[in-house]
């Protein structure tokens, strides 16, 4: 598409307006938005082409679209986490990815869907009811980026963007055959994302090829001295590494615990060929032990609500969104009118999470939940720093499962959690990670994911995998794998 830009075959608003005009026609099926923004999308696509014309020196991505996952403040655009305790809010500011995709000339094509705070591993948590999976609508499309997934997976728009708080950008990008990076933690700003978990969040690219996605991480990485947590150092070359492809000389490990009991056989089975694939272009494979993986979903799940518990605690009605007061009371005080709003405006998940958070911080709790938790934290990290003595990157599957059928979890949030037990561990550690697909399992025709992550700040190395694997098996598929996904019809 930029090549077709610049050589002027298409003009930005003809480039923005036929996706829109695909999500006029699918996302009734697919439901991958939940804003947009029509006007504002060609309105900066016809500022694209008047510079192009006007011969001015543009972004190699200028008036390519893009979408954004509603976490992100967005200018004059709704922004609502999927909750409807932010529903009607319009934030006046950009957060700073934001503001460097429209300094690129990147038409923002709308929000995303998402579960409610991006809580979730399916999107069925959205308050605006779930998005489905392109290659099965009865499906999930990964959670709780499915909004950013589906609307690549549905060709509704070419890139997008993610947050990965434990695997929401790899783990929906595993089960609608994209490509998701979660970047090193402090790679990509912070600033302007509605935070679930401070210390865990990170906002990343979404594409359908690893070097789409390498163009669209440049764009949104480096320093911001608005973000205390951002990393004062240059990007990482992503899109030379994307470019160059060879993993010859380079060590892979897999890991011993992400691959065992638990993961579909047809999971299985693609990322064992995947990773042959990549030997017979000259890689070393070894397997590396990390033990403290185990522990690591148990950790997550007591830093993650006790974080969200305290940053979801601002959302009290006074300042943004739904404001309800409680029944049967004719002068409530400032206390009920909180209470009355944050049941009315909160999902059972968040519900369910802020409660958890909340007693894994109180006193007498503190050091035997949240304390232990971070120990833990502190030993899988020891871990991935051993296993990069021996290895260049790790690989496992992305996710144990293919994309399982809407509604199958909603009554065993354990069962749910557990789609995150393979990506997990990368946001515990900081360290960045991307899912490639690797194929269709045998037992559903649905795809699988290959997961690759690599020592903090050294991102580039994702992408000279990445970009290896998916040219082999481009070249045993004949063509990408989105090729074999059922044509949708139009609503």
């Amino acid at each position: 598409m930029a090549s077709l830009l610049s050589t002027r075959e298409v003009s930005a608003v003809e480039l923005t307006q036929a996706h829109l005009d695909r999500t006029a026609a699918v996302d009734g099926a697919v439901h991958s938005y939940l804003h947009v923004d029509q006007v504002g999308a060609l309105a900066q696509a016809e500022a694209v082409d008047r510079a192009r014309a006007a011969g001015e020196d543009l972004h190699v991505l200028a008036g390519v679209p893009v979408a954004v996952k509603d976490v992100m403040t967005t200018r004059g655009l709704p922004t609502t986490c999927g909750s409807r305790v932010l529903e009607g809010w319009i934030p006046p500011y950009d957060a700073t990815l934001v503001t460097k995709l429209r300094e690129a000339g990147m038409p923002i094509l709308g929000k995303t869907n998402m579960d409610e705070f991006a809580m979730g591993s399916s999107t069925e948590h959205s308050a605006y009811g779930p998005s489905h999976n392109p290659w099965d609508l009865e499906r999930i499309p990964g959670g709780s980026g499915g909004g950013s997934s589906s609307v690549v997976a549905s060709f509704q728009a070419p890139l997008a963007i993610g947050t990965d708080t434990g695997g929401s950008i790899r783990q929906p990008a595993a089960v609608t055959g994209t490509v998701g990076t979660k970047p090193t933690y402090g790679g990509v700003s912070r600033y302007g994302l509605v935070a679930l978990a401070s210390s865990l969040d990170q906002a990343g690219p979404c594409a359908r090829t690893v070097l789409d996605t390498a163009l669209l991480h440049a764009v949104i990485g480096g320093h911001d001295p608005r973000d205390s947590t951002s990393i004062d150092a240059p990007v990482p070359p992503v899109v030379e590494a994307a470019r160059r492809a060879d993993v010859s000389g380079m060590t892979l490990g897999i890991v011993k615990q992400l691959g065992g009991e638990g993961y579909q056989p047809g999971v299985r089975a693609r990322f064992d060929e995947a990773v042959q694939l990549l030997v017979d272009r000259g890689a070393k494979v070894v397997e590396v032990d990390c033990p403290s993986f185990d522990y690591a979903l148990a950790a997550y799940y007591l830093i993650l609500p006790s974080e969200a518990s305290s940053n979801l605690a601002k959302f009290d009605a006074m300042r943004y969104g739904l404001r309800v007061g409680p029944s049967g009371v004719d002068a409530p005080s400032a206390e009920q009118v909180m209470a009355a709003s944050r049941e009315a405006g909160f999902g059972d998940e968040v519900k369910r999470r802020i409660i958890l958070g909340t007693y894994a911080l109180s006193s007498g709790y503190y050091d035997a939940y949240y304390g232990q938790a971070q120990k833990v934290r502190r030993l899988i990290a020891d871990d991935f720093a051993k296993a990069y003595e021996t290895a260049d990157v790790l690989l496992s599957p992305t996710a144990p499962t293919t994309a399982f059928k809407i509604g199958e979890k909603l009554d065993d949030p354990l069962a749910m959690y557990l789609n995150d037990v393979a990506t997990i561990p990368a946001n515990l550690a900081g360290v960045p990670g991307m899912s490639v697909p690797s194929g269709l399992a045998d037992e559903d025709g649905l795809p699988t994911g290959l997961q690759i992550l690599a020592p903090a700040t050294a991102d580039e190395r994702l992408y000279t995998v990445g970009a290896a694997l998916e040219s082999a098996l481009h070249e045993r598929w004949g063509g990408p794998l989105l090729a074999k996904a059922p044509e949708l019809k139009e609503s």
